[in-house]
């Protein structure tokens, strides 16, 4: 079990983010779903997107199956739509979003998706809410500035490079499709529909990411803080002597 109150306190005296932390997480069964305290259901037709925007904007509980979103697409990267060839091939995005029918398929085997099967419902949350008991995934929106301090935090012990991928349009399938599929961090840039249907700002970023790994940044950054290395990142002045600031954490000339 997680202590959610004490962990989103520290990320909020870390990184001052304005944007709900909230979690997700996949259900074999629509009754376990259903049996989440407080879950509401959606009476109209959604995007996931909008799911998750009404957790993380409204700090609601929300609960869905692949009949309440509005397309294979939503579904298909949470796996409750089948990847079949049919959306293989999106032929709706060729024309619109890529020049050729073969662009736009190179582009749907290009997302990372949850395999197809294993699930029937999907729920997300405000992590301060406890009620995923836990969370497959942590979704946190931040700025860029607020991004890279929290993924300096994941790399302050056991450092790993992180190369992340764009997949471009369906940017979901970059940070809660990929971090479902593999259980690893994994940053996007929020696409055209999360934006315009999801709410997300024009400076906010997303990271996906397990409750351990979110744990991990926290301790982290709480090092950094100590050596000064703190959110928001004071300005030096684009003309002054460099010398006093960038020793404190970079070392002296030689």
């Amino acid at each position: 079990m997680y202590d959610w109150k004490a962990i989103i306190s520290d990320l909020q005296d870390l990184l001052k983010i304005k944007t709900v932390p909230i979690g997700m997480k996949l259900f074999q069964t629509r009754a376990e779903m259903e049996a989440v305290p407080k879950i509401r259901r959606p009476t109209q037709v959604h995007t996931t997107d909008q799911i998750v925007a009404q957790a993380a904007r409204l700090g609601w509980t929300v609960g869905i199956t692949n009949e309440d979103l509005v397309g294979a697409q939503c579904g298909a990267v949470i796996g409750l739509h089948p990847q079949d060839a049919k959306w293989i091939a999106g032929k709706e995005y060729a024309g619109v979003w890529y020049e050729t029918a073969e662009d736009a398929e190179q582009h749907q085997k290009a997302m990372e998706v949850v395999p197809f099967g294993r699930y029937e419902a999907m729920a997300v949350s405000p992590l301060v809410s406890g009620r995923l008991q836990p969370p497959d995934i942590c979704l946190l929106y931040a700025t860029p500035g607020q991004m890279i301090l929290f993924i300096n935090g994941l790399q302050w012990r056991n450092y790993q490079k992180f190369d992340w991928s764009i997949v471009g349009e369906s940017s979901c399938a970059d940070s809660w499709g990929r971090a479902l599929k593999t259980g690893k961090p994994s940053l996007s840039i929020p696409c055209y529909a999360e934006r315009r249907y999801g709410g997300v700002l024009d400076d906010e970023l997303l990271m996906a990411l397990s409750p351990d790994d979110l744990l991990r940044a926290i301790e982290g950054m709480k090092y950094l803080s100590r050596n000064g290395l703190r959110y928001p990142i004071p300005q030096y002045g684009i003309q002054q002597d460099v010398r006093s600031g960038l020793e404190v954490s970079y070392g002296k000339r030689e």
